[in-house]
């Protein structure tokens, strides 16, 4: 239930944000049921986008799935990361349940939150935000005249606004979290404009970003955990 609550808010920023993604679905010659049925069982965002264009130029399915494969190739990173933090037992069919819930909205909560997470958590906000994510790009390929495209924009700022509440909080606590997500700002500036990185995708580059920052982070600022002594040692 907690994860459900707090997927709700998710759910209003995907609804936003699916709506556009149905304009362009409608564009590409998708109708509503089918828009419907890609966002319940994608839920990828700029993957949907791509893919639904890919899918419009009559591209063969093998190429849309290596394609599909390297714009969300971050969630494997957010797989790994979430994998770690299951409580130990956990069964492997859970954990790829898990899996397949992975969104950067619900693993952002989910990983935010403190303790263990357990996975009934990440079930829940998926529950609540996929639905909303699914229904906004039906009514965005049957209705998307009807509300302006500005007003879709606005509405979209939330999801930006949840991500600022998952950071703030952990940064207030934790200095080297503050650093790791100042430096992680800067940099992601950077690689827009730096001659190399710049000519990557989006996705290739959060990738990158992600996998430089977090272990340089975690060579200089180790997190402690406290071994069955008592006495603190360094996480692996």
């Amino acid at each position: 239930m907690q994860g459900y609550r707090n997927g709700i808010p998710i759910g209003f920023g995907y609804f936003a944000v699916a709506f556009s993604l149905g304009i362009a679905a409608r564009d590409y010659g998708f109708s509503a049921l089918q828009g419907f049925f890609a966002s319940m069982i994608t839920y990828a965002s700029a993957g949907q986008y791509m893919g639904f264009a890919l899918y419009a130029t009559n591209t063969t399915l093998i190429e849309l799935m290596v394609l599909m494969f390297i714009i969300n190739a971050r969630y494997i990173l957010m797989g790994f990361a979430l994998n770690q933090r299951m409580p130990e037992g956990t069964p492997l069919r859970t954990r790829l349940l898990v899996g397949t819930c992975i969104t950067d909205e619900i693993f952002g909560i989910t990983i935010a939150r403190p303790g263990v997470p357990t996975p009934y958590y990440t079930f829940g906000a998926l529950i609540a935000a996929v639905p909303m994510w699914a229904l906004g790009t039906a009514l965005g390929i049957s209705m998307g005249n009807i509300l302006p495209l500005r007003i879709v924009s606005a509405l979209s700022v939330a999801l930006f606004g949840m991500f600022i509440a998952v950071i703030i909080p952990p940064a207030r606590k934790d200095k080297a979290v503050l650093a790791a997500v100042i430096v992680s700002f800067a940099l992601s500036y950077a690689s827009v404009h730096l001659p190399f990185i710049s000519g990557m995708s989006q996705g290739n580059r959060t990738i990158l970003l992600t996998v430089v920052i977090s272990a340089v982070f975690a060579a200089l600022f180790p997190r402690k955990t406290e071994d069955p002594e008592g006495g603190a040692v360094n996480a692996d």
